[in-house]
């Protein structure tokens, strides 16, 4: 249904709003979320890194469905 880029999380820390993560691209289909990160090289370890900190943030909020990573030099995908 819907594609966002760069989506900003945030939370609230003494009065104030701070970034705490940020989504590639969060894509929605009915009530389910699916995030994408993307890189340019094959670093896999730190795009678990970020979605799993990223699903912290989201699961409080939102039903997320599945996460994916995008390699830009190897241009492949790959379902985490």
């Amino acid at each position: 249904e819907s594609i966002l880029r760069n989506v900003q999380i945030y939370r609230k820390k003494r009065r104030r709003l701070q970034i705490v993560a940020e989504v590639d691209i969060l894509a929605k289909k009915g009530n389910i979320y699916d995030i994408f990160e993307v890189k340019c090289s094959h670093r896999i370890v730190k795009a678990k890194q970020q979605l799993k900190k990223i699903k912290k943030h989201l699961e409080e909020e939102y039903i997320i469905g599945k996460s994916f990573f995008y390699c830009g030099s190897s241009e492949a995908l790959v379902k985490l």
